[in-house]
């Protein structure tokens, strides 16, 4: 297979792929995860690429860092522990499969195998870029829950948040995670304490882009 066919469009459209992805999500369900599914891929690649786009790197490196963003989390057929290095391992299978070029099958496998907070470190902007999306993708509708009796600290937290917005400001170089949270729902206290590490974490990716990363709750700067 030509490199060139190996786009984002390809990615997203191959069979094998979106069922690794099902079966991925399948297992974090019945591990009683949040949403993990088509929806955070998607929304993951679009901000991944749009930031690194906004920031001017070529059209390549963005596309692989949609590529790399939509396939992050298929390790998690295999465990959740891990994950981000199962999901490197079956990245490169399915990369060589397609014909992509080494160079690039380790530009997205190096990416991928650097977006679990346990492990993770903002290698390339490909990498900050998924670490950024990954992380700060928190939203209602990733909670699977439907009664709130049911619902542990992760869907709390999550299903607290009305509004959930990634703004990049160019000339302050400053990237901002600007959230809304219905506190009556969710203490802010309680995203700190299972969202702290991620959020240091987002911290190092946006200075690996040469930005500052921002935490901003009902308005209110908190980082």
């Amino acid at each position: 297979m030509d490199n060139n066919t190996v786009t984002y469009e390809f990615v997203k459209n191959d069979p094998e792929l979106q069922t690794y992805i099902r079966m991925a999500d399948a297992s974090m369900k019945a591990m009683g995860f949040t949403e993990h599914s088509f929806a955070h891929v998607t929304k993951c690649a679009g901000e991944a690429g749009d930031l690194l786009e906004a920031l001017g790197y070529d059209a390549r490196t963005v596309e692989l860092a949609r590529i790399a963003s939509y396939m992050h989390d298929i390790g998690n057929m295999v465990n959740r522990t891990d994950h981000a290095h199962y999901g490197a391992l079956i990245a490169f299978q399915l990369l060589r499969q397609w014909g992509m070029e080494p160079e690039e099958i380790g530009m997205v496998v190096s990416t991928i195998g650097n977006h679990d907070e346990a492990t993770a470190f903002p290698v390339s902007p490909m990498a900050a870029a998924l670490i950024l999306a990954d992380k700060c993708d928190v939203r209602r509708s990733r909670v699977r829950a439907s009664k709130p009796e049911d619902f542990d600290i992760h869907d709390r937290v999550n299903y607290s948040v009305e509004k959930s917005n990634l703004v990049l400001d160019r000339d302050a170089k400053t990237i901002t995670l600007k959230l809304t949270i219905d506190t009556e729902l969710c203490p802010v206290l309680e995203y700190f304490e299972i969202f702290m590490t991620r959020m240091l974490l987002c911290r190092r990716a946006a200075d690996a882009l040469g930005l500052q990363f921002r935490l901003n709750i009902n308005g209110s700067d908190i980082l």
